[in-house]
């Protein structure tokens, strides 16, 4: 228990460099690919944090134009006109989950231009 605790210290207090050194290392020595990290540096100690690779697409309010904002529900996620109504009258609500980044973004920004407000998580 002492060693995996001596362990733990010494990846806290790894370096941004010496962090890139592991990751290089697991990958071409042992085929494990790490997860893209950030590196936040808080008073001179490193930690390392997983970036987020899924979003969830939340719809948070209609807007003063519902009817365009359910017409962009309906063609983004190929629900009927109905689902689709229904979604948007069921605020907040999530339109798509486990989506990647990009694909997070183009929905949120098509729904912002039909008037929605959109949150990612």
């Amino acid at each position: 228990m002492a060693d995996l605790k001596q362990f733990a210290e010494q990846l806290v207090n790894l370096t941004v460099k010496e962090v890139n050194e592991l990751a290089t290392i697991l990958k071409d020595d042992y085929g494990i690919e790490p997860a893209a990290a950030a590196v936040i540096v808080s008073g001179g100690d490193a930690a390392v944090v997983e970036e987020q690779t899924e979003f969830t697409v939340i719809l948070k309010e209609a807007g003063a134009s519902k009817l365009a904002v359910v017409k962009a529900v309906k063609e983004l996620t190929g629900l009927g006109l109905k689902e689709a109504k229904d979604i948007v009258d069921s605020v907040p609500a999530n339109i798509k989950e486990g989506v990647s980044k990009d694909e997070a973004e183009g929905l949120k920004k098509s729904l912002e231009e039909a008037g929605a407000v959109v949150e990612l998580k």
